[in-house]
């Protein structure tokens, strides 16, 4: 059969498209026609399309697509390079990260380089686990297995499946999760189940029929779990919330804590199925309020029975107000676990509550450590030395009173993201991180609070970013950017789900459609694998920097090539 009889035989290819092609071309010109009549004659909104109908419409359509399309065609300005987001997009799918010839930005433009050892070590001589312990005045202090963790990120702001597979990766690969000030949700909780608990006693379960679980079984051999769950959910769960249940794959059923119970029946120690988590406390109080919005001490030992440490945020990086979420994102979940009301905006204080001074503020964390028994730290962006020296001085203060100090203070760098900030905010507030770590590190110092342990934030992606601030006296770092590259975060910025736009995978919206396309399994993996090459990356520097420890790293492995203010 020659090729002119095989194309004969389709009916694809031997049939008469000229009669549609020539009824989509008319449907096509009257739009057009339609469109321009519109523009010339009747909208009075905009002047560009008044004077140049439909082609001035490309303009708004280039850009639309400005932002997704950035990183393919034009240059990523606001890293330091292209090829640190292609090392995260590498590891994280377990590939190779080498590169070859050189980077695309000249090594001499680098602001600090690392001095090398004269004779190095090989890597299986640097330290192989890398832990901090937090708090080890506390009854209950926590020792992370990492020195790396995920920044806070409130579910809500993040898809309940995104934050699903972030625990999911931390549980996997042993390093803390900050819940962000959304509080702790049941997506932290998603690596848990039902046996897992001491007693189920403390627990809101809904269990699906015998038909229910045959089409549940029947759904998992043909699709694949997140497809088989969605249809399980929905037969079992009927109620608006119904988003805020936790299942669980082994006795098919679903389950949230009620928090509703007596303090005495929940469990006494954090269940060792579910990942190191670190509640953050914003000025809402979300997740630890009571109905007329103020601080419930009983709510909040209920919730630190399953987190390790707490961190009262006052301030971060993009955001020196409250935090916002916009009503898209305020589903009838979000409205259950934040108790507040659904599908509005949701904007919280600009000051914490119970931080009207620095004595108010700290006898509060002087309250929640007496309550917790745990770690309990805050966190602040600085501007200057004199600013932070207020915060040491006060600390001073209580120590000569024998009164408790904060366990740790996570420092969070002016040039910090968020997913819903003004831009006034973003580009102009706090001073860098390495700038804020040189004081903060410098003043701690001078007044003797060097058991405060220092947690560092802004702008990390790869492993040097992480040995430069270790340097700058960081004992811990969390990681925002990165983890969200790990996850599929494509940089579309488009978190807020404003001006009906929404996070196109699904990773930061909480539009059905899009997040319920988002793999869970999967990228839990990809963020596990990004953690493990991150300290993996830290222990080769160390290897050639002549270290074993990290403790042995300090200002004077740095080689800066520019002045700080």
């Amino acid at each position: 059969m020659n090729k002119d009889n095989f194309f004969t035989n389709l009916p694809l290819f031997s049939a008469e498209w000229t009669l549609l092609i020539k009824v989509l071309l008319v449907i096509l010109l009257l739009v057009l026609f339609a469109m321009f009549i519109y523009d010339r004659f009747i909208q009075r909104k905009n002047q560009l399309l008044i004077n140049y109908p439909l082609i001035g419409r490309l303009r708004y359509f280039f850009y639309m697509l400005r932002d997704p399309m950035r990183q393919y065609f034009g240059d990523e300005t606001y890293y330091d390079s292209f090829e640190k987001l292609e090392w995260i997009n590498r590891v994280s799918e377990g590939k190779n990260p080498y590169l070859s010839f050189s980077p695309s930005k000249p090594y001499g433009n680098q602001k600090t380089l690392f001095k090398h050892a004269n004779f190095v070590k090989e890597v299986h001589e640097v330290q192989s686990e890398f832990t901090v312990t937090f708090g080890k005045h506390r009854a209950i202090p926590f020792k992370s297995r990492s020195i790396i963790g995920r920044s806070a990120m409130s579910d809500g702001s993040i898809s309940p499946e995104g934050t699903r597979s972030f625990s999911r990766g931390a549980f996997n690969g042993h390093f803390p999760i900050n819940t962000g000030e959304g509080g702790l949700t049941s997506n932290f909780l998603a690596t848990l189940n039902v046996d897992d608990c001491e007693c189920s006693d403390f627990l809101e379960i809904k269990k699906g029929t015998w038909f229910a679980k045959g089409v549940y079984k029947l759904m998992r051999v043909f699709t694949n779990r997140e497809v088989s769950q969605r249809l399980y959910r929905k037969m079992v769960l009927r109620q608006k919330d119904k988003g805020s249940f936790i299942f669980d794959n082994i006795k098919l059923l679903y389950f949230r804590i009620d928090w509703s119970k007596p303090l005495n029946i929940f469990p006494t120690a954090v269940p060792k199925s579910i990942p190191d988590i670190v509640f953050q406390m914003g000025s809402g109080l979300y997740g630890v309020r009571d109905n007329e919005g103020n601080f419930d001490e009983v709510r909040y030992q209920k919730v630190m029975r399953f987190c390790t440490m707490t961190e009262v945020k006052l301030a971060q990086g993009a955001k020196q107000t409250g935090g916002k979420l916009l009503a898209t994102k305020v589903s009838d979940d979000i409205a259950y676990y934040r108790g507040i009301p659904a599908h509005k905006d949701l904007i919280s204080p600009n000051r914490f509550p119970y931080a009207t001074d620095m004595e108010t503020f700290f006898d509060f964390i002087e309250r929640l450590q007496n309550l917790s028994d745990k770690p309990v730290g805050f966190k602040i962006v600085i501007s200057s030395k004199e600013n932070f020296e207020i915060y040491a001085k006060a600390l001073e203060k209580r120590r000569q009173e024998g009164k408790n100090l904060p366990d740790f203070i996570t420092i969070d760098g002016g040039d910090g993201g968020s997913a819903t900030a003004p831009l006034e905010m973003m580009s102009k507030i706090g001073l860098p991180i390495r700038e804020a770590l040189i004081i903060v590190k410098d003043v701690l110092s001078n007044y003797a609070l060097k058991d405060i342990k220092i947690i560092a934030s802004e702008k990390v992606l790869t492993p040097d970013d992480v040995v430069e601030l270790l340097c700058h006296g960081a004992d811990f770092i969390n990681i925002a950017r990165g983890f969200m590259i790990s996850a599929g975060c494509i940089r579309a910025r488009e978190c807020s789900g404003a001006n009906g736009r929404d996070c196109p995978v699904g990773l930061a919206t909480m539009n059905e459609s899009k997040r319920s396309k988002f793999l869970v399994i999967e990228k839990a993996k990809h963020i596990a694998f990004y953690h493990h090459h991150l300290l993996h990356g830290v222990r080769s520097l160390l290897a050639v920097m002549g270290k074993t420890h990290v403790k042995e790293l300090s200002m004077e492995d740095l080689t800066p090539r520019f002045k700080f203010r």
